[in-house]
């Protein structure tokens, strides 16, 4: 789902996108001519791989997100995340890849390697 910045209104609207079997569900309103606040949830389910042995299993998902959107460069400090757009266009969906990949690339253990204090190395 994609919208024009300057679409955007100041009243809370709702919205829900999907991706990979994650769904992105919650509001977002302008709250200035440049920025526009995003609270959502991100749920669902996503494939990730153990930093220590390179298994994958499925991590059960259940985020709250709040974040800021910025139309062009974000000059000044803010407590919350704020997110630059540089085409004048918010992209939910790029939004939920960014947010899986950004959750994929933390370092994870599966079960196994959580649950042990063995001194392990393993080249692939």
């Amino acid at each position: 789902m994609k919208i024009e910045f300057k679409k955007i209104p100041s009243t809370l609207k709702e919205f829900q996108t999907e991706f990979a079997s994650v769904e992105l569900e919650g509001t977002f309103c302008k709250i200035s001519p440049s920025l526009v606040k995003i609270e959502a949830n991100l749920q669902g389910t996503t494939q990730i791989e153990c930093c220590r042995c390179g298994k994958s299993e499925d991590l059960k998902l259940d985020e709250e997100l709040d974040f800021l959107l910025s139309d062009g460069i974000f000059n000044k400090e803010s407590e919350e995340l704020v997110i630059e757009i540089e085409n004048g266009t918010i992209d939910f969906d790029e939004i939920i890849q960014n947010e899986l990949a950004s959750i994929q690339s933390e370092y994870h253990y599966c079960s196994e390697c959580q649950n042990t204090d063995e001194v392990f190395e393993k080249e692939f």
